[in-house]
Order: structure tokens, then sequence, then C-alpha cells
């Protein structure tokens, strides 16, 4: 306790926030912040409802993402972060946070203390909730995404705290990732003998927003895209990374279909036998889980990932600018 205020001191941690237009969900990010950091660095990337000016009223640190150049979170996250150990050198710990995103009380101490008992830790993530998970199908899936247990795990998600060091000698996240840095990153620090962990604590409350299948749709596109990207860059490794999810997303949106297709051109009864297929695994998806939304998003999903695949492919093959995906 501090004897003159008598408050528990903050732990040596800093936080960077990154948003654009957030509004009120960016309020609370930062005000769930305040009180747990010692410093806050806020990347905006152009936003036109005040943001920025909220940020900076509250003695946040904000930087003004270059928008000449191709926007990503992992950019984002980057300059943050190097703003961050620019301004404090010798910090030990940095609390990534997606500014939709409400940091539950409890979290930072905790995670701080087990990255301060555990040196061969170098990322921890907790439990991230959505906040309005009965407001639609799609935030409730987002929910369920995110139900993953405790333990060692191969990476984390937008929120995590981390140690500064490891992430500096890795030079932080791929800058030219439009999706999927996190996993990525976390591959390389693993690579370098670091381990990942999720705790059982309630880490942050996100408010995913899709009311729409569309905004559903879109963002299975960019975990497509994630996978072959990642599969690109990684899947030749002992790990390989994110191969399984890849020729998944090809297997069932594609071979399947295109299979089913030639056979109907060659007037053979079998495509329907094929085609049968999906509702069968439908059927088998909702009875092991005990739930008809989870199937129909498996068996759906699989045909918007891959659509992200082939489009990072084809952007891949025709050299062109790849640009963000975003779903809300």
């Amino acid at each position: 306790m501090n004897a003159v205020s008598g408050q528990t001191p903050k732990p040596h941690v800093g936080a960077v926030v990154i948003g654009r237009n957030e509004g009120e969900r960016l309020r609370r990010c930062l005000a769930s912040l305040l009180p747990v950091v010692s410093r806050i660095v806020y990347v905006d990337s152009g936003s036109t409802d005040g943001s920025a000016a909220h940020a900076a009223s509250l003695g946040v640190e904000v930087v003004d993402l270059d928008l000449s150049r191709p926007f990503t979170a992992a950019r984002a996250r980057n300059e943050g972060f190097a703003r961050l150990t620019a301004l404090e050198p010798d910090l030990p710990f940095v609390q990534f946070v997606d500014g939709d995103c409400e940091v539950v009380a409890g979290w930072v101490p905790a995670a701080f203390e087990y990255l301060s008992d555990n040196p061969d830790c170098a990322v921890v993530c907790g439990r991230r909730r959505e906040r309005f998970p009965d407001r639609s199908v799609y935030n409730w899936l987002c929910d369920r995404e995110w139900d993953t247990p405790p333990g060692d795990a191969d990476s984390c998600g937008g929120d995590a705290l981390m140690r500064t060091r490891p992430l500096q000698d890795i030079r932080g996240y791929r800058d030219d990732l439009i999706a999927g840095e996190e996993p990525e990153m976390c591959l390389r620090l693993r690579r370098q003998g670091w381990r990942i962990r999720r705790l059982p604590e309630e880490m942050t409350l996100h408010d995913a927003a899709m009311t729409r299948f569309g905004q559903w749709w879109t963002r299975q596109v960019r975990s497509g895209h994630a996978y072959a990207e990642g599969a690109w860059l990684h899947g030749s490794g002992p790990e390989r990374h994110w191969v399984r999810e890849t020729v998944r997303a090809l297997a069932w949106g594609l071979a399947v279909p295109v299979a089913a297709l030639l056979l109907a051109g060659a007037w053979s009864p079998w495509f329907l036998s094929l085609l049968a297929v999906y509702p069968l695994q439908f059927l088998r998806l909702g009875l092991r889980n005990r739930s008809w939304a989870l199937a129909w998003s498996s068996v759906v999903g699989r045909f918007a990932e891959t659509a992200g695949v082939l489009k990072f492919h084809l952007t891949r093959w025709r050299g062109g600018d790849r640009r963000i995906i975003e779903y809300k």
C-alpha cells in the first residue's frame, strides 16, 4: 500500500490501445486501464468522432497513424509499442488492448504477477468475453470462439500482457499482415524458446457489434485469409502453421462443391451423395456440440474461409495491394 494515498501502487506496466471511431467503447477501454497501468499510448487510425481528443484529455499519449500507408492493426500496435518504449525504455511489460474492449478489474495485476513469477513466459492472456452475446447469434458465436481452455497455448489474441524485451528482440508484429498477426508473432516467440500462457482469469469485455450475416461472413473471410497467409509464411516449418486450417477450408469450401459439379456435369447420380456430406456434417457437429448454431457456423463458415484463402493467393499472384478486411 502507498503510505501517503492509501492506494495499492500500480504495477510497472504500460498499455497500447488501437482504434478508430470506437466512441463509447474507447471511453470504457481507457477508463478501465487508467487505474492499473503507469502509461497508456493510444494509436488512432483516422477517427472522426473525437476519439483522439478524448484520449489526450485524459493524459493519454496519442499517436496519429500515417494513413498514406495501408493500415494494419499490426502496424498500429508496433507504432504504439515503439512510442511507449521510447517514453519508458525500462518498461518490463506492455498490455495490448483493442479499443473496443474493456479490461476487467483484476486482470492486469494477475497477469503481472504470473509473468513476474514465470520468467520463461513471454505472453499471457485470459478470457475475452462478448459484452452483449444475446444481441445476435453472431455475437454469441464470438463469445463461444473465445472460450478456450487455460494452459500453455500456441498464440494469443489482440488483448494480452507481454514482456517488452522478447517482443523487441523479434521486432514486434509483422507490419504487412492484414489478419492473423498475433499467432504469427507468437510463433516467432515460441521458436525463440518462450512460452505463451492462457490464464483462467477474466481479461476483457469485447463489443463485436455484429448484427448482420454480412458482418459475420466478412469476419470468416478474414479468418481464411489469415490461415492462407500464415501457411504461406510458416507452413513448411515443423509447426505446420495453419496448414491444417487452410486445407480444411479448401476441402469443404472448394473441393467438395467442384467434385459435385463435375459429377453432375457427367450426369452421375453420385453428385447427390457427395452433396449429402454437408447435412451429415451439420448433424454430426450439432449433436457433438449440442448447438445447431455452432454446427451452422462451422459448415457455412468453410465457404467464407475458402473465399479468404483464394483472396490471399489471388492478390499475391496479381501483386496488388492488400487491404484490411473489416467487418464493422
